[in-house]
């Protein structure tokens, strides 16, 4: 029983005292993850205006950190608290397989949004057609076949990893096949959501110069009403655009009128409350709003598991200290719990929708407290 305990400890003199800042730290994630992650789930169940294609992407990827904060961290924190897994082996096995499943998730759920994105941005046809409701249908269940395909084989080699005070596959006994999985999801991945980002930066900066090349004069706009902005659809992009500015169409050459002028005074014709340069650039300026929030999700990521990684592969030895190792892998936490919060700074679809959630499920608690105080009062 002593050896069994043993084994599965990772109790060291430096990471005694961290242990409550981790268990701390584990709690809060846990909670703000979960209720995040749900939420984001329920407004996109229950909102109409959420409920589009590039957002089912977003909610993959909330399904994803909804498994790790809600199953697999409570476990990690446990763990923290006693300095030893108590799960067993086979729990042992199970939880790393749901660890790295739901990694592989988010990496493949970051590269299908960022190459959404860059469709969207450069080839329109490309992405109505890869990106349909069809398209969707084969595309998110295929991130979890594929990480469930690339981790399976690991299931014998999942163990209690001490450095880090969780399970995890072992890092050397499952080379070099590990090393070939590490590379392709975490670099290789990464940095091609990283180029594809790069690609769309350039892309919108350009059509922003063209937009304010072809810009009218302040002059003739007056003596034009404002054409009505185009709808946009679910990724934010406007699709109807001012005939006047459609690329390669000449502007009017109608003949002018014979008809003699009027002496009368000129009909005084109130301008459009909409200015034509921001009518023109709303479209832009939404897909500029959604990417960015995109992008962010992305730079957390790379903020959150970089260090840890950086820290495997310079530590090959594992001579560093325990704590630094446990700090690393606290900050990998962060990731599930935090992209909620950036939807609901940055998109104010969600944020609307967070809020009626919110205030829905307070709505028992106000009214049982108003019929407490009333019947105070009445007493």
């Amino acid at each position: 029983m002593w050896q069994k305990l043993t084994y599965f400890s990772c109790y060291h003199p430096l990471v005694v005292e961290y242990r409550y800042f981790a268990v701390l730290w584990g709690c809060l994630v846990t909670i703000t993850g979960t209720v995040g992650n749900l939420m984001t789930v329920l407004a996109f169940a229950t909102d109409p205006c959420i409920r589009t294609r590039f957002n089912v992407l977003i909610v993959n990827l909330a399904l994803a950190d909804l498994l790790y904060c809600a199953l697999l961290q409570p476990v990690v924190t446990d763990s923290y608290l006693h300095l030893r897994w108590r799960g067993g082996a086979l729990g042992c096995r199970a939880f790393g397989l749901l660890l790295y499943v739901s990694n592989a998730v988010s990496v493949l759920t970051l590269c299908l949004i960022a190459v959404s994105r860059y469709l969207l941005v450069q080839r329109r046809s490309t992405f109505e057609r890869l990106f349909s409701a069809r398209g969707l249908l084969l595309l998110l269940p295929s991130t979890w076949a594929l990480g469930l395909a690339s981790f399976g084989p690991f299931w014998p080699v999942y163990v209690f990893m001490p450095l880090v005070c969780t399970c995890s596959f072992h890092w050397t006994r499952g080379r070099p096949y590990t090393t070939i999985l590490l590379f392709l999801y975490c670099f290789a991945g990464l940095f091609c959501v990283g180029v594809f980002y790069l690609l769309i930066y350039r892309r919108v900066r350009l059509a922003a110069r063209a937009v304010l090349r072809h810009c009218p004069s302040r002059r003739s706009s007056r003596m034009k009403v404002a054409p009505a902005a185009g709808t946009e659809d679910d990724s934010g992009v406007s699709q109807g655009e001012p005939p006047a500015h459609r690329a390669g169409t000449p502007p009017s050459t109608s003949p002018p009128s014979k008809t003699p002028p009027s002496t009368s005074p000129p009909s005084m014709t109130p301008p459009s409350t909409t200015p034509p340069r921001a009518t023109q650039s709303s479209g832009g300026d939404e897909l500029k709003r959604v990417t960015r929030m995109c992008f962010a999700v992305f730079l957390c990521f790379v903020f959150c598991f970089v260090p840890f990684l950086l820290l495997i592969l310079a530590d090959q030895r594992g001579r560093a200290p325990p704590i630094l190792y446990m700090f690393c892998a606290s900050l990998t936490w962060l990731n599930s719990c935090i992209n909620p919060l950036l939807y609901a700074v940055m998109n104010p679809q969600f944020r609307r929708s967070y809020h009626l959630l919110l205030t829905r499920a307070f709505s028992p608690l106000g009214r049982l407290w108003r019929a407490l105080r009333n019947r105070s009062a009445s007493c």
